[in-house]
C-alpha cells in the first residue's frame, strides 16, 4: 500500500518548502562529476512538483541556488546555470499541463542573462495558471532577504512613510521576498543533513521540519507522501497547549 492512501486530503499542507540536498554525493557514489547528480535531480523535481499539484498543495518552494553556491567551483556553477536554462524551457509543458504558475524569490539580477531570460519567459507563459504556485529560490538566502528588508524599512522611516513605533511582524513580513505567499507549513530536507542552510529563516518559524536520509535524485512521489503523512500525525500548537487546541 502506498503512503498516499494514508493522506488526509482535507489536511494537506498549504505550502511545502524543500531543500534539495545530496546531488553531489549521489553522483560521487557513482564515480561521476557533481553535475551528473544535479542533472538526475531534475526528475525528482518533476515528480515532487506533479505530486504536490495533484494533491492540492497551494505553494511549493524549492531551494534551487543559494547566494553561498557562488563559492562552488566555476565549472560547476556554469554547468548549473546551463542546466537551469534547459530545464526551465523543457518543463514549461509540464507546468502548463498541471496548471502550475511559476514564480521566483532571490536576486536574479546576479545570475546569467540567459538563465534569467528563460526564467522570466516561463513565468510569463504560466502567469494565468490557477493551480499550484511553484516558487524557485534562486540566488536566495535568508540573510540577503532580511538585509534587503531592513534597508527598505529604513528608507520608509527616513522618508517619513513609516514610523518606528509602527514596525511590527506584519511590517517585516510584507517587506520580505515572500510577501505574496503564506509561510510554509512543512519543510523537507533530503540527504540526512539537519540544518536550514540560510533558507526561509523568518518564514519557517512555525513550520514542521522533516529530514530524510534519501539523496535528492532518489526522492520520489512516495517519499513525498511519507513526509506528508508524518506531517499530518503531528500536533501544530503555535504556542498553545494541547488542551487549548482540543476545546
Amino acid at each position: 500500500m502506498s503512503s498516499k492512501d494514508e493522506i488526509i486530503l482535507e489536511r494537506i499542507p498549504k505550502h511545502i518548502a524543500v531543500i534539495m540536498d545530496g546531488n553531489g554525493r549521489w553522483a560521487k557514489l557513482r564515480n561521476r562529476e557533481r553535475i551528473y547528480g544535479h542533472q538526475n535531480g531534475v526528475n525528482a523535481v518533476r515528480q515532487v512538483t506533479e505530486a504536490c499539484a495533484e494533491l492540492g498543495v497551494g505553494y511549493l518552494t524549492l531551494y534551487t541556488f543559494s547566494t553561498e553556491n557562488w563559492n562552488r567551483p566555476k565549472e560547476e556553477i556554469e554547468a548549473l546555470m546551463a542546466m537551469l536554462v534547459s530545464t526551465i524551457a523543457q518543463e514549461e509543458k509540464t507546468l502548463m499541463d498541471n496548471n502550475i504558475r511559476l514564480q521566483y524569490i532571490g536576486d536574479v539580477s546576479q545570475i546569467s542573462k540567459q538563465t534569467r531570460d528563460s526564467l522570466l519567459s516561463a513565468i510569463k507563459t504560466t502567469e494565468h495558471n490557477t493551480g499550484m504556485t511553484l516558487i524557485l529560490a534562486l540566488n536566495y538566502s535568508s540573510r540577503w532577504e532580511i538585509t534587503e528588508m531592513a534597508k527598505r524599512i529604513a528608507c520608509k522611516v527616513k522618508s517619513n512613510e513609516l514610523s518606528v513605533n509602527d514596525i511590527n511582524q506584519d511590517t517585516i513580513s510584507k517587506e520580505l521576498a515572500t510577501a505574496d505567499y503564506p509561510d510554509p507549513d512543512l519543510l523537507i530536507r533530503t540527504s540526512g543533513e539537519y540544518r536550514l542552510s540560510n533558507y526561509l529563516l523568518w518564514q519557517l518559524a512555525y513550520a514542521e521540519l522533516y529530514f530524510t536520509p534519501v539523496l535528492w535524485p532518489d526522492f520520489s512521489k512516495e517519499n513525498l507522501y511519507e513526509a506528508i503523512v508524518d506531517y499530518q500525525k503531528r500536533e501544530r500548537r503555535f504556542g498553545r497547549t494541547s488542551e487549548q487546541l482540543n476545546k
